[in-house]
């Protein structure tokens, strides 16, 4: 019989010496192990410059074209038909549908109008970058002359305009004359815009870090993001619709996608607390730290798209500046 209380041995075959635990393969990292990746700010990056295919825009223009048709025809069948059987109510209807085309047309006068004036501003911002490149006094004057056209009816920019009109004359060169310009219109402006950012950075920042649905960061990424360009715009003077907030974020977006900027890592946020910050947080912080410090990237390139003057006298916009400001008090936290 075998004995059972003895060892069992049993005969591997002889693959050699093993490895020593420097030639093992790593242990691959689980997702929870990976570094904040700011998700949020990527998706809404995608969802914002997606590009439909020529297919699909038709298949939407032909659905809408029909859709149009149908209901129009169902509409005067209708009201026919009711002004024939009670001819009071039918009158009253078409009152109705008359006032509801009125506002249609209102609606779609205002989105033409709100292009027009991204536009006006988009030409501002080349007249003046092509007075810079050619030190022409004149079209430096012709900017200043339509700047100044742009605030008018601006209260918060009177002050800036008159030291503008009182000082614009004693300037004889290009440069100089859109650094005064630059100075007493839009220093005064680019510090609200900057405030804007900062309260769309702190926003995402902190739906990220604190609320664990599913989606929610994405969510509010999306309407921060959309609210914060829209707000600098008006900020700016380029108040856009609801058609023209969306092309302006397409633009935004756009640009930080091709140039590479929807991106985050150590370099950005190391001036903030030094170090390498991602290794120091919470997953669920650092990806809220992620999201804001990408928010306030965001709201520099809007600064920089709907600003009529490129920045030459006053100084651009940080974002490690930025994030500092608005993410000081979530940072003291997730240190202590």
């Amino acid at each position: 019989m075998t004995d059972t209380k003895g060892p069992v041995l049993i005969d591997l075959e002889d693959d050699g010496p093993a490895p020593s635990p420097s030639e093992v393969a790593p242990v691959p990292e689980t997702q929870s192990e990976l570094p904040p990746q700011g998700q949020a700010m990527a998706t809404v990056a995608a969802l914002a410059t997606r590009q439909p295919s020529q297919l699909a825009r038709w298949f939407w223009r032909l659905l809408l074209a029909l859709l149009s048709t149908v209901v129009s025809i169902a509409a005067w069948n209708y009201v026919t038909a009711l002004i024939a059987s009670s001819p009071m109510l039918g009158w009253a209807v078409t009152g109705l549908l008359g006032l509801f085309l009125l506002v249609c047309m209102l609606i779609i006068i205002k989105e033409v109008a709100a292009f027009s004036r991204l536009s006006r501003i988009d030409a501002l911002h080349r007249a003046a970058d092509s007075a810079l490149a050619d030190d022409d006094l004149q079209a430096a004057r012709s900017v200043n002359t339509q700047l100044l056209a742009l605030y008018q009816c601006r209260d918060d920019t009177r002050w800036g305009r008159t030291r503008l009109m009182e000082r614009q004359d004693e300037v004889f060169d290009a440069s100089g004359l859109l650094a005064l310009a630059e100075t007493e219109l839009l220093v005064p402006l680019d510090i609200a815009a900057q405030r804007e950012v900062e309260a769309a950075a702190r926003q995402v920042a902190t739906v990220t870090a604190l609320v664990p649905m599913a989606l929610a960061d994405v969510a509010t990424a999306l309407t921060a993001n959309l609210r914060m360009i829209r707000r600098i715009a008006e900020i700016y003077g380029g108040r856009s619709g609801t058609l023209g907030s969306w092309r302006l974020t397409r633009a935004v977006m756009s640009h930080l996608v091709a140039t590479g900027a929807v991106a985050v890592g150590d370099d950005m946020l190391e001036p903030i607390l030094g170090g390498s910050i991602l290794g120091k947080l919470s997953r669920r912080f650092g990806e809220g730290v992620v999201n804001g410090s990408l928010t306030a990237r965001v709201g520099v390139a809007a600064i920089e798209v709907c600003r009529p003057l490129p920045f030459s006298a006053a100084k651009r916009p940080s974002v490690s500046g930025i994030i500092r400001q608005a993410l000081g008090g979530l940072f003291s936290s997730g240190k202590s």
